[in-house]
């Protein structure tokens, strides 16, 4: 009866370690949620200065005059 306890075991223990964990915890869905914010609040910052405004604002002006490689 014991050996067939610990075959049975070592058989759910070896199962759970090749499975592994198919999601993320709480506090990982958390932090995820919190370096998701910091991105996009950095790239909005980026992406409303005005050194990409002033970007692409000359490209549209370039394109509107013809180009001019």
């Amino acid at each position: 009866m014991n050996a067939r306890l610990n075959r049975w075991t070592a058989a759910r223990r070896l199962r759970a370690l090749l499975h592994g964990d198919g999601g993320m915890s709480t506090a990982e869905y958390a932090m995820g949620t919190v370096a998701a914010v910091a991105f996009a609040s950095l790239l909005y910052s980026v992406v409303t200065g005005n050194s990409v405004k002033d970007a692409l604002t000359a490209l549209i002006e370039r394109g509107l005059q013809g180009g001019g490689v």
